[in-house]
């Protein structure tokens, strides 16, 4: 049975002699960062910050809304009945 540290030594030495596949990596890296900061900013924001002030209870805020759009929706549901 293999070892953690037969493990370790595996890849630690198979990234060691990579030649092209570290930039590779590295592009990868940064590419990724880029797409979740850009995804971060514009399509999650933060939606709290302007609906609670600093020490106030935000579970409260988010079970209203919760329950706001479950009560919208049961009525809607209801009259395409």
């Amino acid at each position: 049975m293999l070892s953690v540290k037969s493990i370790i030594d595996f890849y630690r030495d198979g990234f060691r002699s990579m030649t092209v596949g570290r930039s590779l990596w590295l592009l990868i890296i940064i590419k990724v960062a880029i797409i979740f900061g850009v995804l971060k900013v514009f399509f999650f924001p933060d939606i709290l910050s302007g609906k609670t002030s600093p020490g106030h209870d935000e579970g409260a805020v988010v079970r209203n809304e919760i329950m706001a759009r479950g009560h919208s929706t049961a009525a809607t549901d209801a009259s395409h009945r």
